[in-house]
């Protein structure tokens, strides 16, 4: 494990390394307008959800690493404390990446992006009408965390009004992953999308009083074929399977199979059965791979 000190590395270098391990992060599409009208759209990965009442969302333009110069949006924030918030969308990520390109002063994103402007509901800056979601915002309050180059602003925003496409809602009115198809960010050139394969479910730990992983018998514990998540998920049960659930399974054609081929070799059949209990996991059968782990020879 190699241990680093931000004070040995130069800005430059210390600040791809956290971009590159803090990852992957939502990205605020933040259109903003300064006093004289003018419209900028720029990207920003320093962003993420901190209340829901009131319902706040901080995004963080940070000063120029290179020359120490502010963006236009930190500028803009300060004259005009109203900003639109989109989510970026696969559909979007080229144009939302040129956007980022730092265009001077007066020159509007959207139009050098392709994007539709639409007036918004309730603040001065427009929404992206491509964008599956846009949330508009009033700023609480900018805060400085430095004055070099790479410090960071946090923009405190609280939603007045979020604008949803009902065509990335599932059947029961809640967003879809997956017709969603969010954009992370990553380091350097890298991106993420949340969508088909990436996408997987874990039961909510405060759902239940899970028996923990210290609870595992230790020979299970200590599993050289198990993994940590294996290991996680197992302890995420409020209680074991009975005995009589323990019987009845192991009377399964593949468990009769499997007991009368290692009955000769022990350390043949408990791997098996943590072989078998692992495929179970994978196939989010919790209950039966605790029903496999439990067999006796």
């Amino acid at each position: 494990m190699k241990t680093i000190y931000p004070k040995d590395l130069s800005t430059t270098e210390f600040h791809g390394l956290l971009q590159g391990s803090i990852a992957p992060r939502p990205i605020a599409f933040a259109s903003t307008i300064d006093q004289a009208g003018n419209v900028n759209l720029s990207p920003f990965s320093f962003f993420n959800l901190f209340s829901t009442n009131p319902a706040i969302l901080i995004f963080s333009p940070s000063r120029r690493v290179r020359d120490n110069t502010t963006k236009h949006t930190l500028e803009n924030v300060l004259e005009v404390p109203e900003v639109v918030i989109h989510v970026v969308h696969y559909g979007l990520v080229e144009q939302m990446s040129l956007a980022s390109t730092e265009y001077g002063k007066g020159i509007n994103e959207f139009v050098k992006a392709g994007l539709t402007p639409v007036a918004s509901a309730e603040v001065k800056p427009p929404r992206i009408k491509e964008a599956h979601i846009a949330f508009e915002c009033k700023v609480n309050e900018v805060k400085a965390l430095g004055t070099e180059g790479g410090a960071g602003n946090l923009v405190i925003c609280e939603v007045l009004v979020a604008h949803i496409n009902e065509e990335i809602l599932d059947e029961h009115g809640v967003i879809d992953p997956n017709k969603l198809d969010a954009v992370a960010r990553l380091g350097g050139d890298w991106y993420s999308r949340a969508s088909g394969d990436s996408l997987f479910k874990i039961p909510k730990p405060i759902r239940t009083l899970g028996i923990g992983v210290d609870q595992i018998p230790i020979e299970i514990r200590t599993s050289a074929i198990l993994t940590g998540n294996n290991l996680g998920r197992l302890g995420n049960v409020e209680a074991l399977p009975s005995d009589e659930e323990i019987e009845v399974f192991g009377k399964s054609p593949e468990i009769q199979e499997m007991r009368i081929r290692f009955q000769h070799d022990l350390d043949s059949w408990n791997d098996h059965l943590h072989l078998l209990a692992k495929e179970f996991l994978a196939n989010d059968e919790v209950e039966k791979a605790w029903m496999a782990l439990l067999q006796k020879q």
